[in-house]
């Protein structure tokens, strides 16, 4: 090792930029917080590449949280500078040339240690690209998270409740969905994100979504459950205030009746019936950029396709006429949604050995309305109608009234 330098903090900071821009193996840790300091435990940097542009991920672990914000290096340097100056007192950079350490005194000295002859900014063998957020086979959420065992998903020492197992797929694989249609959106430039999860329940959806797009992505979100029952409105309202957690709130509230003004992702999932249409209603009618539902209890066509029809020898048995009401009552969804300027997906969320109700509906709102394409795909609503002998459809009716209000 080196003798310490004269300026140790500025030569520190001078090695961390082309570290990072040659190499993604490089990593810097910010470690021993100030005395009277113990919130903030550490700090860990990573490059990243977001969008196709260079950032530096931060990442915060509290004592019960973790709060990631991606920064341009520029920024960063500066944040770094003030973390050193005001919070930490050692840091270590991580190179495939070896490790730098900026130590400090209890007199708050500082000494700078590093290899001799090495070449911190060399490119290694075979250049590397900068991971980029969407990597392939990982998990959306880490299982070591706090509110997983506050939901009581996993143990104390994070291990997943076997009763838990399939709730932890569901969770990571609604958040892969999310991810997916918040990188197809604008979303993700917004100065703040308003989401709305409607039935949010227990919470472990909701919870999981401002995980990942608050810490995971350190987007600007602020998320809202809302649900019924008030015993689960105080017991997430509680799970949060413990953990801590920023821009997470739930309150009591039905779906039909509830005023969502402003809403950039409005999530329902398992609304009953016409429950999931007034949901998406609401979405629609806020503007909402993305809108994911997964339906249950699909009542409302079900009588209607009792009608003399071609179709009436096969729906007299009761299995086909439930799957005949439930394909159609999400079809006609996703073609009003299209109508209304979105592209819709409809898909199998998780398989159904996890759950019977696997069905997502996924819009995500396109940048330019299409008038005409509209006009057809309401024909179509028409032309499905009349060949079912479908008299009233939820949603279809509140967006006509919609149209004819304005």
């Amino acid at each position: 090792m080196t003798a310490p330098l004269a300026d140790p903090l500025a030569e520190f900071l001078a090695l961390v930029t082309p570290a990072f821009a040659t190499t993604a193996a490089a990593k810097l840790v910010l470690a021993k917080p100030r005395p009277g300091d113990d919130e903030l435990q550490r700090v860990t940097v990573r490059p990243i590449s977001l969008k196709g542009q260079p950032l530096w991920s931060f990442v915060h672990t509290h004592r019960t949280r973790d709060i990631t914000k991606n920064l341009a290096p520029a920024d960063a340097i500066e944040r770094l500078h003030e973390l050193l100056e005001t919070r930490f007192q050692h840091a270590h950079l991580f190179t495939p040339g070896g490790e730098v350490q900026l130590l400090s005194s209890k007199k708050g000295k500082r000494t700078l240690l590093r290899p001799r002859n090495a070449k911190l900014d060399a490119p290694v063998a075979e250049p590397e690209v900068a991971p980029a957020h969407d990597r392939a086979k990982h998990r959306y959420i880490d299982i070591a998270r706090p509110f997983l065992v506050e939901l009581g998903v996993t143990t104390a020492t994070h291990q997943l409740v076997p009763a838990m197992a399939r709730k932890w797929k569901q969770i990571n694989k609604f958040v892969e969905v999310l991810d997916h249609a918040i990188a197809a959106s604008p979303l993700a430039q917004r100065e703040r994100i308003e989401v709305l999860d409607f039935g949010a329940g227990k919470g472990y959806l909701t919870f999981a979504m401002h995980e990942h797009l608050r810490h995971t992505l350190g987007l600007p979100v602020r998320v809202t459950g809302v649900e019924l029952r008030e015993d689960m409105v105080a017991l997430c309202n509680g799970a949060a205030e413990r953990l801590a957690l920023d821009g997470l709130r739930f309150e009591r509230g039905d779906v039909s009746e509830h005023a969502a003004e402003a809403v950039d992702v409005m999530v329902a999932l398992h609304a009953c019936d016409t429950a999931t249409d007034h949901a998406i209603h609401k979405g629609v009618r806020a503007g909402a950029a993305i809108i994911m539902c997964s339906p249950c209890c699909h009542k409302e066509l079900r009588p209607q396709l009792l009608s003399p029809h071609p179709l009436r020898a096969i729906l007299k048995h009761g299995v086909h006429l439930g799957q005949e009401a439930e394909m159609l009552t999400d079809g006609l969804r996703a073609l009003l949604l299209d109508a209304c300027g979105y592209d819709t997906q409809v898909f199998e969320f998780v398989s159904l050995e996890h759950t019977n109700k696997n069905k997502m509906i996924l819009a995500v709102k396109r940048d330019a309305p299409q008038d005409t394409d509209a006009d057809a795909i309401w024909r179509q609503v028409h032309e499905v109608k009349a060949f079912y002998g479908v008299r009233d459809q939820c949603l279809e009716r509140l967006l006509l009234a919609d149209r004819a209000a304005a």
